[in-house]
């Protein structure tokens, strides 16, 4: 996974994952590896604050869920 840090004056994103919606289907892990990690048949690993410069591959996983276990939220856009 990569450094969690972010990188100068960016935001990191917020991902989380509703684990008791999560059915394990890892369309996640395919539409984003770096960020999601299937370990076995149900433990789901995931950076909860990957840099705002991922942001694509983070959306691709969340809209590729096919039951939306997954958010995401920006703190640099909200309150815009």
């Amino acid at each position: 996974m990569p450094d969690p840090s972010p990188p100068p004056n960016r935001s990191p994103l917020r991902v989380t994952v509703d684990l008791n919606r999560c059915q394990a289907y890892a369309q996640c892990c395919y539409a984003a590896p770096e960020h999601f990690v299937l370990h076995g048949r149900e433990a789901l690993f995931y950076d909860p604050a990957p840099s705002a410069s991922d942001r694509l591959a983070i959306e691709r996983a969340r809209v590729s869920c096919p039951v939306q276990a997954i958010r995401v939220e920006d703190p640099e856009r909200q309150g815009r």
